[in-house]
């Protein structure tokens, strides 16, 4: 176990000592545990879950071609004027 000085921000004192309020454990326990949570969600060893993209048929407006790119956007571009 090593001892140390650790200097808080106010903003994360005054946290620190409402929980201290309703935990019922010491300093020292509940800053450890903080760490602890806070060093484990911040693993860069851990991986997020699987993302999927689930694809959805938007379709072509009517009067809208992808064979001519250029002409689509021109016409893109009138519709929005």
């Amino acid at each position: 176990m090593m001892r140390t000085t650790l200097t808080l921000d106010d903003d994360i004192a005054r946290r620190i000592k409402g929980q201290l309020k309703t935990s019922g454990v010491s300093f020292k326990d509940l800053v450890n545990d903080l760490l602890r949570k806070g060093l484990e969600t911040s693993s860069p060893g851990k991986k997020a879950g699987k993302f999927k993209i689930k694809p959805i048929e938007l379709g072509l407006k009517e009067g809208f071609s992808y064979d001519n790119v250029s002409e689509l956007l021109d016409q893109i571009g009138e519709k929005q004027l």
